[in-house]
């Protein structure tokens, strides 16, 4: 009997513990049972359109359309690549718009292609011109065109040099008629801060978007040096010394780090759909923020070696990476600096002495800073030689060869193609003879580095753009329509 009672006791206490007791303060109710009770949070609201930087950050995007081409290949040409390579009798082929191959005498040409006799001529990749003001400072330069510098503080990132571009400046064709492929195009060099740049292929359009390299990512143009300090000093304002300079540069980077991460944290909040106020947006920060993100690069105009450590410093207290320095007439005396630190130069053949930060500039700066192991280009910052650059070039690598720095055409034309495109950051998409990449090819008279040389024809993404015995293939502004000397090219 007693077995009885101790079994029944045995499976009632059992079947009491399967009772879940009362909440209590004590004894709260499982989490999953207050989630089931309690409705979910509403999401947070998406912000009105143009309030979040992050949300559209190319609000004017290319519109830009590749000329009509077909399969061309280029037979018995002296090709350079840009990749150090010189091909005797090369061929090269283009089909759909981009570099098909690359080769010596002999490679195959594709059924149906256009041959081209290059026999006595010399193939380069498109010319890049990587410090351009055309469409911003047009010809004719006059009081209504001239739209590269919003000179009114020390500080205007908020502005894009797109929104000033002039599609019809005739300096696009003379250009083109040049070799020139694609340009970099930067506002002034008035203010710390000078605003965005813009990469453009450099076909006619109605609009700059419509040129606007696809994919291209922008630059932000900075100045160091005589030009901030005198435009703002002579108005009673700073900046007014180099001092002034860099105390600007850093206001503005601390400026742009606390907006950055005001952004992220607000971002970080919504995520875990918590409530959170947006920062203001501020279109001059948004694009300190998105240097500090990796997405624009720096193209700083700075002449003197003592003011590009100043700024390679600064880089390194923000966080941020300098792309190139534009100008550079003291690059010679920085090279390893600057191969080290993984930063463009861009400069002249023999622009110096012209004010005194240019004082010490010489010939030879490119080549003495190329075979220090600098990514060298050479630019035109100029209307007229953005017309000549191979040639420019060529003065700056006889410049190094005199004093026996034995820089060769296959390392040279790299100043003007490879590099430049590397310092805007599209070298994977163009400025080498490579394939896959854009076909952007030109066809010289000579070798390029000649007095003599010509561009005979000029192809951008494969269709024919320019050819100086084709008037058909010779555009022309619509500004210059039936006016004397339309479309001349000297």
């Amino acid at each position: 009997m007693m077995r009885v009672w101790v079994l029944a006791m045995a499976l009632g206490l059992c079947a009491c513990a399967t009772d879940a007791p009362a909440p209590t303060a004590a004894n709260p109710p499982p989490a999953k049972a207050v989630a089931e009770a309690t409705p979910p949070a509403a999401p947070p609201k998406p912000l009105p359109p143009g309030l979040d930087p992050t949300l559209d950050r190319d609000p004017f995007p290319s519109t830009y359309t590749a000329l009509p081409s077909h399969p061309v290949a280029i037979v018995g040409a002296t090709v350079l690549t840009a990749t150090g390579q010189q091909i005797e009798n090369g061929v090269v082929v283009m089909a759909d718009g981009k570099i098909a191959s690359v080769g010596p005498a002999g490679a195959v040409v594709p059924a149906g292609a256009e041959v081209i006799d290059g026999k006595g001529r010399w193939v380069t990749p498109g010319v890049i011109d990587g410090h351009s003001h055309l469409g911003v400072y047009p010809s004719p330069a006059v009081p209504a065109l001239s739209d590269g510098n919003e000179a009114v503080e020390p500080n205007t990132a908020y502005v894009w040099a797109e929104h000033s571009v002039w599609p019809s400046d005739p300096g696009f064709d003379r250009a083109r008629a040049g070799g020139v492929t694609t340009l970099q195009i930067l506002p002034g060099s008035a203010n710390l801060f000078g605003g965005r740049s813009v990469i453009l292929k450099n076909v006619p359009a109605i609009t700059a978007q419509g040129m606007k390299f696809p994919g291209a990512p922008y630059g932000l143009k900075m100045a160091c040096g005589e030009n901030p300090k005198r435009v703002y000093g002579s108005r009673g304002r700073g900046p007014a010394t180099e001092m002034g300079n860099v105390a600007g540069y850093r206001r503005a980077w601390i400026d742009a780090a606390d907006y950055t991460r005001r952004w992220d944290d607000y971002h970080a909040k919504i995520a875990k759909g918590e409530k959170a106020d947006p920062p203001k947006r501020d279109l001059m920060l948004d694009t300190l923020m998105g240097v500090l993100k990796g997405d624009i690069r720096i193209q700083n105009h700075c002449y003197r070696a003592y003011e590009m450590a100043q700024m390679i410093d600064i880089s390194h207290e923000f966080g941020f990476h300098i792309a190139a320095f534009h100008h550079t007439s003291e690059g010679y005396k920085i090279a390893p600096l600057l191969a080290k630190e993984n930063i463009c130069m861009l400069t002249w053949a023999d622009w110096a002495g012209f004010k005194m930060e240019s004082i010490d500039g010489i010939e030879a700066n490119a080549a003495i800073a190329h075979r220090a192991g600098a990514c060298v280009i050479i630019h035109s910052d100029d209307p007229i030689i953005t017309q000549h650059l191979n040639q420019e070039a060529g003065i700056a690598m006889m410049a190094g060869n005199r004093i026996g720095l034995n820089i060769t055409p296959a390392e040279a034309i790299a100043w003007i193609t490879l590099n430049p495109a590397k310092a805007a950051g599209v070298d994977k998409q163009t400025g080498s003879l490579e394939p896959g990449k854009m076909a952007d090819v030109v066809i010289w008279s000579a070798n390029p580095f000649s007095i003599y040389a010509k561009a005979d024809k000029v192809f951008i993404d494969g269709g024919l753009a320019y050819d100086r015995k084709d008037p058909r293939f010779q555009p022309k502004s619509d500004f210059e329509l039936g006016q004397p000397g339309e479309g001349a090219f000297q």
